[in-house]
């Protein structure tokens, strides 16, 4: 809508433009944007300087980003207790859905015991998009970088390994997360 009321037409054929676009989707698109500015910055990166230090930027980002997305989610939904693997269960899924959808995505966590959670990881997009790219070897995975920084995000102390990854040939991305006493949170 124009200052005089008018309506708009649309800018391009099939572009609907709408103030009532659901934030879903302009969540989802969002993200996926997102995404696709990070491959292809990865990309750039290894192309003029080498995969070593793609790989290493990567996950200093990943981090840095991670941290940024649990004290947002600390901020919006709460501090876990950093004893109970349900609660954190719970956050980890939170912070997951919060920075993918579930087409780039498809995991399952869940509590083990007392003292732990594990995350199956049964297919992720990056994968896909690094192998079409013939960038997957020596491609090194931040995954434990992205979830570092949020659990320092939300003030959580937790030792994490992983199990089984797909990078490197395995059938899914297995990582154990044991939970640790808490940490003073960071502040946005």
């Amino acid at each position: 809508m124009s200052d005089n009321g008018k309506e708009l037409p649309d800018r391009r054929p099939g572009l609907k433009i709408s103030p009532d676009l659901a934030e879903n989707e302009l969540t989802v698109a969002l993200r996926r944007f997102w995404w696709l500015h990070d491959a292809r910055w990865y990309q750039g990166v290894k192309k003029r300087f080498g995969q070593e230090v793609a790989n290493e930027i990567n996950a200093e980002a990943l981090r840095f980003v991670g941290r940024r997305v649990g004290v947002w989610y600390a901020n919006a939904h709460g501090v876990p207790d950093g004893s109970s693997p349900t609660e954190l269960a719970e956050a980890v899924a939170g912070l997951t859905r919060t920075m993918m959808t579930e087409q780039m995505l498809r995991c399952h966590i869940r509590e083990i015991d007392e003292e732990s959670l594990e995350t199956i990881v049964t297919e992720f997009f990056a994968l896909r998009m690094l192998k079409a790219a013939r960038s997957l070897e020596g491609y090194q995975c931040p995954c434990l970088d992205m979830r570092d920084g949020w659990f320092e995000g939300l003030g959580v102390k937790v030792e994490e390994t992983t199990v089984e990854c797909m990078r490197t040939g395995g059938r899914t991305c297995q990582i154990y997360t044991k939970v640790g006493a808490g940490v003073p949170r960071i502040e946005a």
